[in-house]
């Protein structure tokens, strides 16, 4: 399994906004600063965020993206679902598979091995929650960025 610039990016940029913004909207531009991931490609990636129900948006100019939960109820499962839409090791296991895939379905000794070791992936990436990693990154040292909207200086 090879996750896709989609999801990691889409992970990073959840931690972003948990991490940097708390409650108030994080505005993309800001989030692209800081994770180096391009606006644009940022935009497509909240679009599935949103639809999966994990980020909501504000409009205007103290608009931006906000977690649609607290940090401790979104997991690293849930934000990798909005993104791959599946997270199978193999083909065969997967649950957008075709009938067709593979002659040897339900006859393979391998079968049963990918979907369990898949199952414990997703079982352990539901075991990690968005607070989670805010925590690693106190814990590595990485400095929050105060929202620069709301300072003034005489």
């Amino acid at each position: 399994m090879k996750l896709s610039t989609k999801s990691r990016y889409g992970l990073r940029a959840i931690f972003d906004i948990a991490y940097n913004s708390g409650n108030l909207p994080a505005q993309v531009q800001d989030i692209s600063r800081r994770q180096g991931i391009s606006p644009r490609y940022l935009e497509q990636i909240f679009q599935g965020l949103k639809r999966a129900g994990i980020l909501k948006s504000k409009r205007g100019p103290q608009g931006g993206y906000f977690l649609a939960k607290k940090p401790e109820e979104i997991t690293v499962a849930a934000v990798l679902l909005a993104t791959e839409r599946d997270i199978s090791l193999v083909e065969c296991v997967s649950k957008k598979k075709k009938k067709t895939d593979c002659s040897f379905d339900g006859s393979c000794v391998t079968q049963e091995l990918w979907n369990e070791a898949g199952a414990r992936l997703v079982a352990y990436f539901s075991s990690i929650t968005i607070k989670d990693l805010c925590d690693r990154g106190q814990q590595l040292g990485i400095k929050r960025e105060q929202d620069h909207r709301f300072m003034y200086f005489i």
